[in-house]
């Protein structure tokens, strides 16, 4: 069974991060989702009343993420930390991208609750997932490049399974191999902060909203958390 793994080096460079982890088996992403579609209008009201403004860079939302690409050799101004690139882009349209339902809805949560959220195909991941720094030979295929390989640079933190790099600059940039697709059947969200300036239950009601939403068009749905004590989660069989 594959495991989710944060690296040793991981949580003692930053030891007040906390992941959620939410497992989808079975999940149906090809038809519309009315959860989705609600708090895609419950985010979009939210940036058109200026609760998104909260998230502004110097918030702890995003400072922390800020903080942290530094203190691991990125220009966080460069390569923005995901919820920031995506709070600019949705500040500026007025609007959320709709790109699936379940991507749309991780999308929304980010919005709302101001913290970077990812997903995996799990069917198209290679052995275990490691949060861990790159190395020299790891290689990126970056989304909508498919065959366009890049290096990562050694030190910068990364997700990565037994084939590749998953993501860029820990929440940056996912990779192509493990997109979410239509036709995806087995997925794994995540939700993170890196400090503990951003109170842990808001990450957890965060989590909570998306297990929510998933749990109606998909079979089976867990969600674990991943932290410096809790290091490694066994993914379920479905």
């Amino acid at each position: 069974m594959a495991k989710v793994i944060l690296a040793p080096e991981v949580s003692e460079a930053f030891p007040e991060t906390e992941i959620r982890l939410v497992f989808a088996g079975r999940l149906d992403n090809s038809s519309p989702w009315r959860e989705a579609q609600d708090i895609r209008t419950e985010a979009a009201e939210a940036v058109a009343h200026g609760r998104a403004e909260a998230f502004g860079e110097e918030s702890d939302h995003i400072a922390s993420w800020h903080a942290a690409y530094r203190a691991f050799g990125t220009n966080p101004r460069r390569f923005r930390p995901s919820v920031d690139a995506l709070l600019r882009r949705v500040r500026k349209s007025g609007s959320l991208p709709s790109i699936s339902p379940a991507v749309d809805a991780y999308n929304a949560v980010s919005v709302l609750w101001g913290l970077p959220a990812g997903a995996f195909d799990l069917d198209r991941v290679a052995g275990d997932i490691v949060i861990r720094h790159a190395g020299d030979a790891d290689k990126f295929e970056p989304l909508g490049e498919p065959g366009e390989w890049e290096s990562t640079r050694p030190g910068e933190v990364v997700y990565a399974d037994a084939e590749s790099v998953l993501t860029r600059h820990w929440n940056h940039r996912d990779c192509h191999r493990t997109m979410l697709r239509p036709d995806s059947r087995n997925a794994l969200f995540m939700l993170e902060r890196v400090s503990g300036k951003v109170p842990l239950d808001e990450l957890d009601q965060a989590a909570e909203r998306l297990a929510g939403i998933v749990a109606a068009h998909a079979q089976h749905v867990e969600t674990h958390p991943l932290n410096r004590g809790s290091a490694q989660v066994t993914l379920p069989t479905v």
